[in-house]
């Protein structure tokens, strides 16, 4: 889609991944925007773990990031992926969200 910029999608796969999160925080931040956020997991190179933690994050970044948002924990659990571009749901990983009303 045109709507979609270029450097977001995948060079072969030409979709996208669109989240709803189930966390407080980001639902606030998505509210006062008053448009979509796009964000992606915080593995850093050379880490084997996301950052999860503010504070974490502040340590390793606070010299290229502008605010760092302390908020709940988020668990470590992949989320479930659920491919749509075929005009029919196929569940890829099953972790945290329910698959069910995909089945």
């Amino acid at each position: 889609t045109k709507e979609v910029p270029r450097r977001l999608l995948h060079p072969r796969k030409r979709t996208v991944g669109v989240r709803i999160p189930d966390h407080r925080v980001a639902h606030a931040i998505v509210e006062a925007m008053g448009e979509p956020l796009l964000t992606s997991t915080l593995l850093l190179p050379g880490h084997e773990e996301p950052l999860a933690l503010g504070w974490e994050v502040k340590e390793a970044l606070d010299h290229v990031v502008d605010v760092v948002v302390e908020g709940d924990q988020t668990g470590q659990e992949p989320t479930t992926v659920v491919d749509l571009s075929e005009g029919y749901a196929e569940v890829l990983r099953v972790g945290s969200g329910d698959p069910g009303p995909f089945s």
